[in-house]
């Protein structure tokens, strides 16, 4: 007995031994059922998803002996065997690409007025109809679009795009869906155990990784692995057989890039050479690494521990930070846009590399400081306010109204302007006063006056220079709890908005809500919708901005509560509901609004009504 390929072998013969497809299969269902059937159906979706396997299937449903017009064909009678084999005279299948002519679609039309050989209906199955010539699609378009009531035309496509319009709107089309990798390695794995082929389920995560959702092809890159594994589809020889590099490879890569060890990065590199791969899908499969290693970091139950890879991915994402994968992630993917336009595409996964090093985060020189050290450090940061000993008439300039200081900027008047002049800048002055004296005198003043003024005879230049070229912002010590204060659950909301925090951990602070607080311990709690924040970084991230902000060293405890908490974020969105609810009745209290509503017979859309905030003011 011959050998039948699987893909053949293993093709459905009913929609219940269908994988995938469930919106395609329960709309045709459901017709059958109820007997309302179209004249024209239209199956589009990426080669070997089963658009053909679906028609023949319809076909069966529509002259079935046994069972008649149903959704289970029996399979057993002879219009269903004939289907099955190809030979049944009333399904006409045709191949669009070798039959683009004109008058080839004339000639096959011509037989649609008369009635059926055998069958109940007479079924046009044409594949690849997008390949008609615009002649071919004209000729067919009255026919389809008021065929014979013994008619029915399947149409079958990759590319719809291709399809006339006027075609598209006399069907009903169904877009068959790729099948996603998970689930077709399951499905092959259930097709070699009934074989009884030796195999691995990594080796299957490959063929379905690289089939691309094509169950068609999926299946023939199986029985290639068999046959080049004498039988057996390993892991090893698939990846040999692809030409595909190892995901441990490639994880080194990343970490050597996260280590920013240049020279055994580009060993690694080099080494990849003896596989001939293609540099455009190593960088791929390089982003998809970095995806799952983003999503290990942000929501960690996101990636299946059941994932071979899952500890390596785990350690990745301890080595990287989340700026540095997100920009190792956008670098890869325009990279690998930009390999279609480079004649070597090696020299674009090197320069990829080097990018991700030039432009790679610089580690945070003050992590892992202790909150003491970190604070005495700020202190020396910190800007004088006022000029050293040496400089008492700086000193005094300094800590004195300012506004004398800004009148000695104006040039001096010409004479006879002198005495117009005069009352202005005094009135000038005055004016100003009030409003300068209780500020605080900042640098930006002083680097405003005349060298006379800052650095008068005597005077340390140094010192000058110091004051002039230091920027009061960039080192602006972070906020701190003031004396008197502690942690409090009624409290818990304002101290998270004043410690500074970002990103995940701010989160995190604000899905908690504070329990107890020792010497050395605070406790939060959280609720299980939230529990994806409670990963080790992101505590550990909050634990040290904790420390920074109290002033002692803090552990940090995070328990799981299924009661409700008043967390940060509740109050803020009751306050928020709250300022709305006061934004709508005070519109609905304003009399202009209630004259214009009397006027026009208007209401007002409660949707488009916003409280207003205090930066909008």
């Amino acid at each position: 007995m011959s050998h039948k390929v699987l893909a053949r072998k293993w093709r459905p013969h009913h929609f219940k031994d269908m994988i995938g497809q469930e919106h395609v299969l329960r709309a045709l269902v459901n017709a059958l059922d109820s007997n309302r059937l179209h004249h024209a159906y239209l199956f589009t979706g990426m080669r070997g998803v089963g658009k053909t396997t679906i028609a023949r299937i319809f076909a069966k449903c529509l002259n079935c002996e046994t069972a008649g017009v149903s959704a289970n064909p029996c399979g057993e009678c002879a219009t269903c065997q004939d289907i099955d084999a190809g030979r049944f005279f009333d399904l006409i299948e045709v191949d669009a690409a070798s039959r683009t002519k004109v008058d080839e679609t004339r000639e096959l039309l011509e037989n649609v007025p008369y009635a059926p050989t055998s069958g109940r209906f007479k079924v046009y199955l044409i594949d690849e109809v997008h390949m008609f010539s615009t002649h071919s699609f004209n000729a067919l378009l009255k026919t389809l679009e008021e065929p014979p009531e013994h008619v029915k035309f399947l149409l079958a496509t990759t590319d719809p795009q291709k399809v006339p319009v006027t075609v598209l709107s006399r069907c009903l089309q169904f877009n068959l869906k790729s099948m996603a990798p998970t689930r077709l390695a399951d499905y092959l794995e259930k097709i070699l155990d009934a074989e009884n082929i030796e195999h691995e389920r990594a080796a299957l995560d490959l063929i379905a990784r690289a089939a691309e959702g094509s169950v068609r092809d999926s299946l023939s890159l199986v029985e290639q692995a068999a046959a080049f594994g004498q039988g057996k589809v390993l892991a090893v020889d698939v990846e040999s057989m692809l030409g595909r590099v190892s995901t441990g490879r490639l994880m080194q890569l990343l970490s050597y890039l996260a280590k920013r060890e240049s020279k055994e990065l580009f060993q690694v590199v080099d080494s990849l050479d003896e596989y001939a791969p293609d540099y455009v899908q190593v960088l791929g499969e390089l982003v998809t690494i970095l995806h799952q290693v983003a999503m290990l970091q942000t929501v960690p139950e996101s990636v299946s521990a059941e994932v071979p890879e899952h500890a390596a991915l785990t350690t990745l994402a301890s080595e990287m930070a989340e700026d540095e994968v997100q920009l190792y992630y956008q670098m890869g993917v325009h990279a690998r846009r930009d390999m279609a336009f480079v004649p070597d595409t090696r020299a674009a996964f090197d320069m990829a590399l080097l990018r991700m090093l030039a432009f790679a985060p610089q580690p945070n020189a003050s992590a892992g400081v202790s909150p003491e050290a970190k604070k005495n450090s700020d202190n020396l940061k910190t800007p004088p306010t006022t000029h050293s000993g040496s400089d008492p008439k700086g000193s005094d300039q300094m800590g004195s109204d300012p506004t004398p200081t800004q009148t000695k900027m104006i040039p001096t008047p010409a004479a006879n302007l002198g005495s117009d002049l005069k009352p202005t800048v005094e009135k000038l002055g005055s004016d100003q006063a009030p409003i300068t004296a209780p500020v605080e005198p900042t640098v930006k003043p002083a680097a405003m006056r005349t060298g006379a003024e800052i650095s008068p005879s005597g005077s340390d230049p140094k010192t000058d220079t110091a004051v002039l070229g230091s920027d009061p912002k960039s080192v602006a010590p972070p906020a701190r709890m003031a004396p008197g204060e502690s942690l409090a659950p009624d409290n818990w909301a304002s101290h998270v908005a004043r410690m500074g925090l970002a990103g995940m951990p701010r989160q995190l602070a604000n899905h908690c809500a504070l329990v107890s607080n020792s010497e050395d311990t605070v406790t939060l709690e959280i609720s299980p919708d939230n529990e994806h924040l409670n990963t080790a970084r992101f505590v550990s991230r909050l634990t040290t901005a904790l420390s920074e902000y109290t002033g002692r060293p803090l552990q940090l405890s995070i328990q799981e509560s299924s009661q409700p908490l008043d967390t940060p974020a509740l109050r803020n969105q009751q306050a928020e509901a709250e300022a709305l609810e006061a934004a709508k009745a005070s519109i609905e209290a304003d009399p202009l609004v209630r004259q214009l509503i009397n006027q026009v017979d208007g209401v007002v859309d409660s949707e488009s009504v916003q409280p207003v905030t205090e930066n909008q003011n």
